[in-house]
């Protein structure tokens, strides 16, 4: 399994369009889909300043990792209708804003990781980057759904995701760490450790 040096490259991009075709790669997206719905089950963690850790970026950067950008944006629609219609959607309307997030977020983490060298600094770039875009478009759907102010929800969103950044770091590394070997023997990633 060919590690490239970055994603901009027309081999990176053709490996990546081949995962659509790959059974198991297809396999392996339908069980992270089913592992998001479970991890929205568990409660968020609470820190300071109105910040929480909710789980769901676990499952969806291990996807992007396993599945690359190309099969990652299909994966995170999916992922994003499913959990949806079959938790309720929290109350609040389907609105398709949201689930371009949820693509975004996941095609941000596969160019970090699908078929990349593992690094805390990748990992710290790809976390910060998600939460950049979450903040921003966020913001965006809160001022196009409910008239709300964008920089006063921005301004909020970016504080909270501020304070969120170093813990989910830390708990996407170790998760990386933790699973590369498993799905390197599984033959899903190239065979490497964290750095």
């Amino acid at each position: 399994m060919t590690i490239y040096p970055h994603p901009f490259s027309r081999a990176f991009w053709r490996d990546a369009a081949k995962e659509l075709r790959d059974l198991k790669k297809l396999a392996f997206a339908a069980l992270m889909i089913a592992m998001c719905i479970i991890l929205s089950h568990i409660p968020s963690v609470p820190l300071f300043g109105g910040a929480k850790i909710t789980w769901g970026f676990l499952a969806r950067s291990v996807c992007a990792m396993v599945c690359g950008p190309v099969l990652g944006l299909l994966f995170g629609f999916a992922e994003d209708i499913l959990s949806f219609f079959l938790t309720g959607g929290g109350g609040y309307p389907f609105f398709p804003g949201y689930t371009l997030t949820t693509m975004l977020g996941v095609f941000i983490y596969a160019l970090f990781f699908y078929r990349q060298k593992i690094t805390l600094r990748r990992v710290f770039f790809a976390k910060l980057l998600t939460n950049i875009q979450n903040v921003v478009l966020g913001a965006l759907w809160m001022a196009i759904l409910s008239g709300k102010a964008f920089y006063v929800t921005a301004a909020g969103s970016a504080i909270k995701n501020l304070i969120m950044l170093p813990v989910q770091t830390l708990l996407l590394a170790a998760l990386l760490s933790a699973l590369l070997p498993i799905l390197s023997r599984a033959g899903l990633v190239a065979k490497q450790k964290l750095r």
